[in-house]
C-alpha cells in the first residue's frame, strides 16, 4: 500500500510539474542568463519598424508594447486588443510581439507570409481581436549549419533583413549566426604562423563553406578574397544587430578542432589527427587535421577564437561547436571522450565564463560510432548539466532523445530537419508534427526546452514549416485538416473549393509521411542515369495526379493569386517527375525485353517529360536558374572571382565536387537546368541504350556514364552562359497544355510529340538519332 501511495505521489509530481511554470524555467540556474541583451524599447521600436516595413500604408493602425515583466504562468507570451480603432500588440520580448502580430494576421486578417510568396489583402476596417497565447517552451531554434551555403550563401543585406522579419514574425528566438566567420579566422590563423598560401589553401568557396567549417574538406572551390571578408564582415554586423534588437539570441560558431594541413609542420609536439577521407574527396581537398580537445593547443585556440570573434561582435553567450559532423573520434576509450567534451567546453568558458555549448546532434543518427549509448553518455556527460544544449536534429524521423534518456539530463530542442540540400520535391510528416511535438514536451522523464526548424534548405514545401512553427505556442493537436484548408484560404487570399480540396487530399498522401526512408526529395529525372534505379514514393502517384488537376481547376477563381501560380508550378513539377518515374520503369522493361518499336515510343514519351518540365519551370521566378547564378556573381569583386563564385553556384547544385563526389545532392528543379543538365544526360543515356537495341549490341553503363561525365555534367559546371531571371510564360497555360496530353490521362497510349527536337552531340561528335517523325500517327 506504502508503495503504491508513493507511486501515486510521484505520478502525481510529474503530471503537475509538466505544467507548472518550473517546467518552463526548468534551467533557469544554468540557462538563465540567456535573454535579449537589448532595452525594452529597442526591442519595442524594431517590431514597429518591422510592421512598417511589412505594411507601410497601415502600419499607424497598430500599436507595440514589449515589457519583459509581461508572461503568462512564467512564459513568455503575446496579448493581442483592438483599443479605439488601434490593434494593441504586447510582447515579452520584440520576438513575441512580431509573433503576436503575425499571429493577427493569420488568423484574423486571413493573411499570409511565406518565403516565396506574401497574401496581405487585409479588410478595410481591422477584425476586433482579444487574445492572449503563451509560447510552450523556453526557446525556438532556426537554422541548420548547412543552410547558409545551401540557402543563404550569396545573399545580401536587402534578403537577410527581410528573413529576419521572417524568422521573428514565426517566433524564433534562438538562432545560428555563421556569417563572417572565416574573416575571424583568418586572423588567428596569422597570428598562429600561418601564411596567406596556408589559409588560401584551407579556405574554400563561398558554396562550400559549411563543409570546411565542419572539416568534411577543405579548399574546394576557394580561396577567399579579402573582398568577402569584408562583406560578411559587413553583413554579420547588420545580422547580428538586428536579430539582437528584437531580442534573439544569437549563436555564435566555435573551434570543433579540425586545423589547416599545415599545423603539424608549425607544432610537431602536439597530437594532432589527419581526418578521415570524406565522400572521396581527393587528396587536395580533404582530410585536415583534428587538434586533440585535450591538448594545450585546443585551449590557445579555442580561446584566441571566440575572444576574437566576441571582440569583433559581441557575444550572447551561445556556442555551436560540432567535432565529429560525419566524422569519427580517433579513439573509442570512454575517458578519452569525456576528456574530449571537457577539453572543449574549457576552451569555451576560458574566453566567456558564461559560454553554453549548443551541439548537433545529427552524429548520434548517422554515426554507427555513437550507436554504443556508453560512448554518447561520456560526451554528454562530460559537461555541467545545463551547459550544453543538444539539438536533435531530426526528431520528426530519426529521434534520438529516448535512445539517450533525454540526453542524460541535458537539455534539448526538438527539430525537424526534413530537407536534405535544399531539394525541391514535396514532401513532409504532417500528422508527426502535429502530435509528437507536445507528446515529447510532456513525457515524464522530459528535458525538452524547445522547438526547431533545422532545415539544409528552404524555399520548398512551405505548408510543412508552416505547421511546425506553430509548435511554438500550441499545447494541443491540430483538425489537420481544418487547418489544410484555411492555409489553403490564407495562401491565396479567398476560398476556393478546388484548391481546398487538393490540399486536403495533398495533407494524406504528400505530405502525411510516417516511415523511416531516406527521404531526399528525388526522383529518376534528378538522378544520374542508370539501369538501376528504383523509383520509390510512399502515396499513390496516380492519386496525386488526380489531385493536381481538381488543383488546375481552382485557376479561374486563383489565376491572380502569386501563392496559387507558384504552387500550381511547384504540384506541376512534382506530376511531372512521378510521370518520370512510371515511364522510366516502362521503358526499362521494353530495354531489357528488347522491344525496339516499344522501346523508341516509351523513349519518346521520356524526353518529352523533360520539356514540359523546363517548361513550366520557366513561368516562375522562384524555379529560375539564373536567379541563383546572379546572385552569385553580383557577391564578386570584380570579373575573375564572379567567375569563381559561378563556378562555385554551379557545381554545388549538381556535381558537388570536382568529379561528382555527391552528385545530385543538392540538384534543383529549376528552369536552365533541366534544360542544360538533367534533360542532356537522359536524353544522351536513352540514345545510348537505343542504339545498342538497334545494333544488337552490348550496352556499357559505364562507358555512356562517363560520356555524360565529360560532355553535359562537367561542361555544366564550367559554362559561363547567362539565363533569365525573370520568368516567361502562362503557368495556368501551360499546366493546361500537359494536363491535356494523352499520357497524362491514359498512361498506356503514347502520344505525338514531333516537336521535341534532335539534340546533337557537342564538339561535333556523331550519334544515333530516333526517328520521332515515324510516330506521327501514335
Amino acid at each position: 500500500m506504502k508503495l503504491y501511495y508513493l507511486f501515486l505521489c510521484e505520478v502525481f509530481f510529474c503530471l503537475f510539474s509538466f505544467a507548472s511554470p518550473q517546467v518552463y524555467n526548468r534551467f533557469q540556474t544554468t540557462l538563465g542568463h540567456l535573454k535579449p541583451q537589448s532595452s525594452s524599447d529597442v526591442q519595442e521600436d524594431a517590431v514597429i519598424q518591422l510592421i512598417q516595413r511589412i505594411l507601410p500604408n497601415r502600419s499607424s493602425e497598430f500599436a507595440v508594447t514589449v515589457n519583459s515583466s509581461f508572461t503568462q504562468d512564467g512564459k513568455e507570451c503575446f496579448k493581442i486588443d483592438k483599443i479605439d480603432d488601434k490593434i494593441q500588440i504586447s510582447g515579452t520580448t520584440g520576438v513575441t510581439a512580431a509573433t503576436g502580430f503575425h499571429y493577427y494576421l493569420k488568423y484574423f486578417c486571413n493573411a499570409h507570409i511565406s518565403w516565396e510568396v506574401s497574401q496581405l489583402n487585409l479588410p478595410e476596417v481591422l477584425p476586433d481581436a482579444s487574445v492572449e497565447i503563451p509560447l510552450t517552451d523556453r526557446f525556438r531554434y532556426y537554422q541548420n549549419v548547412c543552410t547558409t551555403s545551401y540557402s543563404f550563401v550569396w545573399w545580401s543585406w536587402d534578403q537577410w533583413e527581410k528573413h529576419i522579419d521572417w524568422m521573428v514574425l514565426n517566433a524564433f528566438n534562438f538562432v545560428l549566426a555563421f556569417n563572417g566567420q572565416e574573416a575571424i579566422w583568418d586572423r588567428v590563423y596569422k597570428k598562429l604562423g600561418l601564411t596567406s598560401q596556408d589559409i588560401d589553401e584551407q579556405f574554400a568557396g563561398p558554396a562550400f563553406l559549411s563543409w570546411l567549417r565542419m572539416g568534411n574538406l577543405r579548399g574546394w572551390g576557394g580561396p577567399l578574397s579579402e573582398s568577402w571578408h569584408n562583406r560578411s564582415l559587413y553583413l554579420q554586423h547588420k545580422i547580428v544587430d538586428r536579430m539582437r534588437e528584437f531580442g534573439v539570441i544569437t549563436i555564435l560558431p566555435a573551434f570543433a578542432g579540425q586545423v589547416p594541413k599545415v599545423f603539424p609542420d608549425l607544432y610537431p609536439n602536439t597530437t594532432m589527427t589527419k581526418m578521415s577521407r570524406w565522400n572521396n574527396f581527393p587528396d587536395k581537398y580533404c582530410c585536415p587535421y583534428f587538434v586533440d580537445p585535450t591538448e594545450d593547443l585546443f585551449q590557445t585556440i579555442g580561446k584566441l577564437f571566440v575572444e576574437e570573434q566576441i571582440a569583433e561582435y559581441g557575444t550572447d553567450h551561445v556556442y555551436n561547436c560540432d567535432s565529429f559532423n560525419e566524422m569519427e573520434p580517433t579513439s573509442d576509450n570512454l575517458t578519452y571522450l569525456a576528456n574530449v567534451g571537457k577539453g572543449i567546453f574549457n576552451a569555451l568558458t576560458a574566453a566567456d565564463p558564461d559560454a553554453v555549448w549548443v551541439m548537433q546532434g545529427w552524429m548520434f543518427h548517422s554515426d554507427k560510432f555513437w550507436q554504443d549509448v556508453d560512448r554518447a553518455k561520456s560526451l554528454l556527460t562530460s559537461v555541467p548539466t545545463g551547459r550544453m544544449i543538444v539539438l536533435d536534429l531530426q526528431s520528426e524521423e530519426f529521434p534520438q532523445f529516448d535512445r539517450l534518456e533525454q540526453y542524460f539530463g541535458q537539455p534539448y530542442i526538438w527539430c525537424m530537419l526534413h530537407n536534405f540540400g535544399g531539394t525541391l520535391a514535396m514532401y513532409g510528416s504532417s500528422s508527426i508534427i502535429n502530435t509528437e511535438v507536445i507528446n515529447a514536451r510532456n513525457a515524464a522523464n522530459s528535458t525538452m526546452i524547445g522547438t526547431g526548424l533545422s532545415m539544409e534548405g528552404i524555399n520548398q514545401n512551405y505548408v510543412i514549416y508552416d505547421l511546425m512553427t506553430e509548435q511554438a505556442w500550441r499545447t494541443e493537436p491540430e483538425n489537420l485538416t481544418l487547418w489544410f484548408r484555411n492555409y489553403s484560404r490564407r495562401r491565396y487570399g479567398k476560398e476556393d473549393t478546388n484548391a481546398e480540396s487538393a490540399w486536403n487530399v495533398m495533407q494524406s498522401t504528400i505530405y502525411d509521411f510516417k516511415d523511416t526512408g531516406r527521404l531526399r526529395g528525388q526522383f529518376v529525372i534528378t538522378k544520374t542515369p542508370s539501369l538501376n534505379i528504383v523509383p520509390w514514393t510512399w502515396y499513390d502517384p496516380d492519386v496525386v495526379i488526380e489531385t493536381w488537376k481538381t488543383f488546375l481547376q481552382a485557376s479561374d477563381n486563383l489565376k491572380d493569386s502569386p501563392g496559387y501560380l507558384h504552387d500550381l508550378v511547384d504540384l506541376t513539377r512534382q506530376v511531372l517527375q512521378e510521370n518520370g518515374d512510371l515511364y522510366y520503369n516502362k521503358l526499362i522493361s521494353a530495354f531489357n525485353d528488347k522491344n525496339i518499336t516499344e522501346f523508341q515510343k516509351l523513349a519518346t514519351v521520356f524526353r518529352g517529360i523533360f520539356l514540359d518540365l523546363e517548361s513550366i519551370l520557366a513561368t516562375n521566378k522562384a524555379f529560375l536558374l539564373g536567379t541563383w547564378l546572379e546572385a552569385a556573381k553580383s557577391a564578386a569583386d570584380g570579373s575573375r572571382e564572379a567567375k569563381l563564385f559561378e563556378f562555385n553556384a554551379r557545381n554545388q547544385i549538381t556535381l558537388w565536387g570536382p568529379e561528382g563526389q555527391i552528385k545530385n545532392y543538392a540538384i534543383k528543379q529549376w528552369s536552365g537546368v533541366v534544360n542544360d543538365f538533367l534533360y542532356p544526360r537522359w536524353d544522351e543515356f536513352v540514345y545510348g541504350m537505343n542504339l545498342s537495341l538497334v545494333n544488337n549490341i552490348t550496352f556499357n553503363q559505364a562507358v555512356e556514364q562517363n560520356v555524360i561525365f565529360l560532355l553535359y555534367e562537367e561542361p555544366f559546371v564550367f559554362a559561363t552562359n547567362t539565363y533569365p531571371t525573370e520568368p516567361s510564360g502562362d503557368s495556368v497555360q501551360i499546366a493546361e497544355t500537359i494536363a491535356n496530353r494523352s499520357y497524362y490521362a491514359e498512361r498506356d497510349n503514347v502520344p505525338y510529340l514531333k516537336t521535341i527536337p534532335v539534340r546533337s552531340r557537342p564538339q561535333g561528335l556523331k550519334r544515333f538519332k530516333i526517328d520521332l517523325d515515324s510516330y506521327a500517327n501514335l
